[in-house]
């Protein structure tokens, strides 16, 4: 069963009881409940919401993915469970114990799984994207040429027609609002699910930057950013150049958990395929595996 995300962008009150989340709405009283167990990503949008430490508490044993947003409306804190697998420990340290060959092929074929999910919503939109299929066709051990890079100066430039020269810079112009709320989110699904899957967020196969703690989660969800473009360039269309966010967008990006997917073959929500991915990682960690698992955007994916 796909996991909800529950959203608050108004004043409220959030306790607990009976394994229950009690949501009592400030401006009409009204109390809604919802399963904890069901739950897989929560967002608190308002700097008027109340959240007792009980809730927190059982969220999190429930290895829910807390996200907190500043006074812009722009996720800005993550909580995550710091127990999420019985056997978190061992994986660690295999983790921690991978070698550099091991961790060069895997992030080849992250780079090439992103790419290629690049080519095909460019495709998608009828806009040129042979460049893209020969970036992806020639990345190697470690992505030694930098072809994400190449690949992200001509994905960039052209899968906004509405923005020509887009550049895309988290403090840029719109589309870049869309698109920071759109990765907080995925962000937030891959580090949950990396935690479900006994592995540490913080120790990236590519991504080192010492001051960040999700450094695995940022690799792991490169190839599943293009499925929050794809979001986005819809959102775009229907909206011209009036990008302000908006609840109805919001309610868009937030659909990001149970967006349908391809992966290994199979139609799974978005959600449910990030877990296939972070568990190939971890057996591949354990030497039981070296394929790392990622979704296709096919060309006529919709």
């Amino acid at each position: 069963m796909i996991k909800r995300t529950l959203y608050f962008g108004n004043p409220a009150y959030l306790k607990t009881k009976n394994e229950q989340l009690l949501v009592e709405l400030a401006d009409t009283g009204e109390v809604k409940t919802a399963a904890i167990e069901d739950i897989g990503v929560l967002i608190l949008d308002h700097q008027q919401i109340t959240i007792t430490h009980s809730v927190i508490a059982k969220l999190l044993a429930n290895n829910v993915a807390l996200i907190t947003c500043d006074d812009i409306h722009l996720p800005t804190g993550l909580m995550l469970n710091l127990d999420g697998h019985t056997l978190q420990s061992q994986r660690f340290q295999l983790q921690v114990d991978a070698s550099v060959p091991l961790k060069k092929q895997l992030w080849q074929q992250t780079v090439t799984a992103k790419i290629q999910n690049q080519a095909n919503l460019l495709a998608l939109y009828r806009i040129p994207n042979k460049t893209l299929l020969n970036l992806a066709a020639k990345v190697k051990s470690g992505d030694s040429d930098n072809c994400e890079a190449q690949a992200a100066g001509y994905y960039w430039k052209n899968v906004f027609p509405l923005f020509p020269g887009f550049k895309r810079f988290r403090e840029g112009e719109a589309p870049n609002n869309l698109l920071n709320y759109g990765y907080a989110v995925l962000r937030a699904i891959v580090a949950r699910n990396l935690v479900g899957s006994g592995l540490l967020p913080t120790l990236g196969i590519f991504h080192r930057n010492q001051y960040n703690a999700y450094c695995l989660a940022d690799d792991i969800m490169e190839p599943y950013r293009p499925y929050v473009d794809k979001l986005v360039y819809d959102i775009v269309r229907s909206n011209g150049k009036f990008l302000d966010m908006t609840p109805s967008m919001k309610q868009q990006l937030l659909s990001i958990p149970a967006m349908d997917v391809v992966i290994d073959d199979e139609k799974s929500p978005l959600m449910n395929a990030v877990q296939r991915t972070t568990a190939s990682l971890a057996r591949c960690f354990e030497g039981a595996s070296r394929r790392l698992l990622y979704p296709v955007l096919a060309p006529s994916f919709v």
